[in-house]
């Protein structure tokens, strides 16, 4: 089987230790893969990449053991049988785990490092990464690596003129001060290599013109941003419903409660308004109209891997008669998220296997804000993916 390599960025974070267990124990044949777009019938004629021939590695700037974090994760998302069976395959990922960067990564994420890479230009973060990313390839003889980000939700940074040009962009990050945030860097080093990058966050990673040249000019596959998992999905789909039956939308309001470290770095205001912007513009581009919209985050350490979402729905039908819906969302966002993360794997793979290069538009239904495309209704984008899909096959 092809080997793939899979470098997590937030390696030790609960959606990377959920991702590794639960391929490590298909491997072992301790549990099934279950949950993968890439398991229905329409995707069996395709060549793609076996899960249990990835290889893992990945950067992380918070020092402990895999087998410990994943034990805690695995025994909070309620699947504890799992975490003792795998100590031995997650020992082994371990040792491909690098220390990550926080430059760029904003104070919240700075103040829980304690295994941070020291780097005093965005240019040398950029060829560490760069450095690991080939020798990874080199140790596991791989034949391709597919760069993830599954970090925690970087504040935003506002656009600088050397985002435009490569050269600039170049120059600009040999100074001293921080020209991209950390997922942006780690974007640029994948690129820069060929290799395929996937933005599982809200952050900016690779959405930047000078990245998005470097990508074509270099044959790379990438796309983002933000994993639909959750409430977002659900909205994405019962919106549609409102505007194909007509029934005006007057107010959309959401209320999250989640728990765990993603939680507590969303407790930063910076940190949030990132969140908040992916999770509440799609109302618009599917109503074809702005209704009075607000949207809740807060941090609840009892939680855990667990995530609420509260929302509540109120609109106008026949005589101009208000009516309201609710919904209740209660998942692990761990074991919603680590399925996604090994399909677009699989995806981003084979895109770049056949030749494809640049944003992949087509793997738009994963993502609350999706690169390149302005197409929010669900339906629509999964019909985009089965035609893309069928071109290969």
């Amino acid at each position: 089987m092809r080997r793939t390599g899979v470098w997590l960025i937030g390696a030790r974070g609960s959606i990377a230790s959920v991702v590794m267990a639960g391929v490590a124990a298909a491997r072992r044949g301790i549990a099934p893969l279950a949950g993968l777009v890439t398991q229905r019938p329409e995707f069996g004629a395709s060549d793609l990449a076996a899960p249990e021939a990835f290889v893992f590695g990945g950067h992380e700037v918070r020092a402990g053991a895999l087998p410990d974090i994943a034990k805690a994760v695995l025994e909070s998302c309620r699947v504890p049988y799992l975490a003792d069976a795998l100590r031995e395959d997650l020992a082994a990922i371990d040792r491909h785990i690098r220390p990550g960067i926080v430059r760029g990564a904003g104070d919240t994420v700075a103040s829980m490092a304690d295994a941070a890479a020291p780097v005093d230009t965005d240019a040398a973060a950029m060829a560490r990464i760069r450095a690991d990313l080939d020798a990874f390839r080199a140790a596991e003889g791989l034949d391709r690596i597919v760069m993830v980000n599954v970090a925690s939700t970087e504040p935003p940074m506002d656009p600088q003129p050397a985002w435009d040009d490569l050269a600039a962009l170049e120059a600009a990050a040999r100074g001293t001060a921080p020209v991209l945030p950390a997922s942006a860097l780690y974007a640029w080093a994948a690129l820069s290599g060929g290799d395929a990058y996937v933005n599982f966050t809200p952050s900016l990673g690779s959405d930047v013109p000078a990245l998005r040249a470097l990508a074509e000019a270099r044959g790379a596959v990438h796309m983002g941003k933000d994993g639909k998992t959750g409430e977002t999905l659900v909205k994405s789909v019962l919106s549609e419903l409102f505007a194909r039956r007509n029934l005006r939308v007057l107010s959309w309001f959401g209320q999250n409660i989640l728990g765990n470290d993603d939680g507590r770095v969303l407790e930063n205001p910076r940190n949030k308004a990132s969140k908040i912007r992916t999770k509440d513009h799609l109302l618009r581009r599917i109503l074809g109209y702005a209704p009075e919209t607000r949207v809740g985050i807060d941090f609840v350490q009892s939680l855990g891997e667990w995530k609420i979402a509260w929302d509540h729905i109120h609109f106008s039908g026949f005589l101009g008669g208000r009516m309201q819906m609710q919904f209740t969302w209660d998942g692990c966002d761990s074991l919603l998220a680590a399925p996604l993360v090994i399909d677009l794997v699989r995806l981003v793979e084979l895109a770049q296997r056949r030749g494809e290069r640049g944003v992949v538009t087509s793997l738009s239904s994963f993502f609350k804000d999706p690169m390149g495309t302005e197409e929010q209704r669900l339906v629509r984008q999964d019909e985009d993916l089965l035609a893309w899909i069928r071109r290969e096959a």
